[in-house]
Order: C-alpha cells, then structure tokens, then sequence
C-alpha cells in the first residue's frame, strides 16, 4: 500500500519522483504519492534536496498534488523555524493568492514550521526514540489519510482533522530539575544521535560533539548526555524533562 511506503533518495528525491533519463515525471496520482512518501519519512527534519522537490510540486498545476507537497514542507520543518522553508512558503503565499484551497495550506505549512517558537515538534518516538507512542502515530497518520482526498474533507467540511496533529506535538528543549523540582543547570554534551544496537562494548551514543548548559534545544536526530559526574539521571534517558540526583560516590 502506498501509504506505508519508503522511498529510497537519490541526488534529488525518490526513485518515483525522477525517471531514468532525470525528466519529472507529470503522472498526477505518481506525482501525489511521491510527494507524500518524501515529506512523510523527513519528518521535523529538512533537507535542501527534499525541499527543493516539494517546492517544484508545491507549484504543480494540480490542486491535489499542490497541497500535499505544502502541507509536506510544513511537515519536514515543523518547529524548526528553517530561514529557507519561511523564506520559501512567503513565496508560496503571493503565488496563490487567488488559490483559496492552496493559501489555506500555506498559512497551515507557516504554523508548523513557527510552531511554538521553535520549542515544539511532531514527533510519535518517545524516550529517546526508542518506542513509539499509539496515539502520537494515530494523529500523524489521521491528517495523512485525510489529504489522500484533500478537497473532500481538509479542505471541506472536514478541516478540524488537521488538529489530530496535536497528539503527536513534543517538546524539543532539555531541562533538568534537581528531585525537589527546582531548575538545575548542568554541562551536556550534545551531538548526532549514533545507533549502538548490537555492538559490542562501550561505542559512543553521540558525534559531533557540542557542550552547552541545560536548558538546550534537541534536534530530531541529537542526543543529549551528562558532561559531569556529579549527578545521574533518575530515568532511563536524558530527553525532555529530567530529574537528576547527586551521585554521592562523587565530591564536588
């Protein structure tokens, strides 16, 4: 089934976007799909050659094809406050002015992408990526079934369904509290995310690494640990909002 797709990226896009010769391809219901499956699996996390692509079908002749690849890149960057994405969906909004159906989803795409300041994001993974949250993942896909037919329900009768994105809206930032709840700054280092499944010993969870002082804002794809000794965390993982206590093993 098309929705469940996932596209394998080339120089510019999906293998469904381009043909061989490197010609776009103007089939529209190819044309919706590969659209949906690009912006679907960048998820809160854009990339030039992804946004380029949906930029060229956000121009597309057909309404269809047009709206999902807006509401795409309000998707890929939701939260991230991305200077070119905003510069871009500006454009997108003089370019449809007189495109009621269109202009409603840029100015939805706008949200997204401003969306809390750049304090929140979509995301349905929890504790560190590593399980996924039911209902989170119900209200990403509620909206993406929805636009399969955007004119009969978004854009219809039916445009509360967009506010099942709700459900999958998380907080990026990292605070730490001390366990009387009081806000407690700590040196973190902060870096790319590294799969360590099935390797043997200690490997390195993080690269590229950066230090900063809790409060810091996480990517999509970073992760957090403790740059001191002095305390340890309560929980399993370091994200969101943690709770840290004094290792007593250790002297100030």
């Amino acid at each position: 089934m098309g929705l469940f797709y996932r596209p394998s990226y080339g120089n510019v896009g999906c293998s469904s976007c381009i043909n061989g010769r490197g010609d776009w391809s103007r089939n529209d219901t190819k044309d919706l799909w590969s659209c949906r499956t690009l912006w679907r699996s960048m998820r809160a996390h854009p990339q030039l050659n992804v946004i380029d692509v949906l930029t060229k079908y956000s121009h597309d002749a057909d309404d269809e094809v047009a709206c999902n690849a807006i509401f795409g890149l309000g998707l890929i960057g939701a939260g991230t406050n991305n200077a070119r994405l905003a510069a871009g969906l500006r454009q997108l909004a003089v370019f449809h002015t007189r495109n009621p159906s269109q202009l409603f989803m840029v100015r939805f795409a706008q949200g997204l992408v401003h969306m809390g300041k750049g304090t929140l994001s979509l995301n349905p993974l929890h504790t560190d990526r590593m399980l996924v949250d039911p209902v989170g993942l119900a209200g990403l896909l509620a909206p993406l079934v929805a636009l399969v037919e955007p004119h009969a329900l978004v854009l219809g009768d039916s445009h509360y369904l967009l506010y099942f994105l709700a459900t999958a809206i998380q907080p990026r930032w990292l605070l730490t509290l001390d366990e009387n709840l009081h806000s407690l700054p700590v040196t973190v280092r902060v870096g790319q995310a590294v799969d360590v499944v099935g390797k043997a010993g200690t490997p390195k969870t993080i690269a590229g690494i950066h230090t900063h002082t809790t409060p810091v804002l996480l990517t999509s794809l970073e992760r957090a640990e403790l740059a001191t000794d002095q305390y340890e965390v309560i929980g399993p993982t370091l994200d969101g909002i943690c709770v840290l206590k004094k290792n007593k093993g250790v002297k100030a």
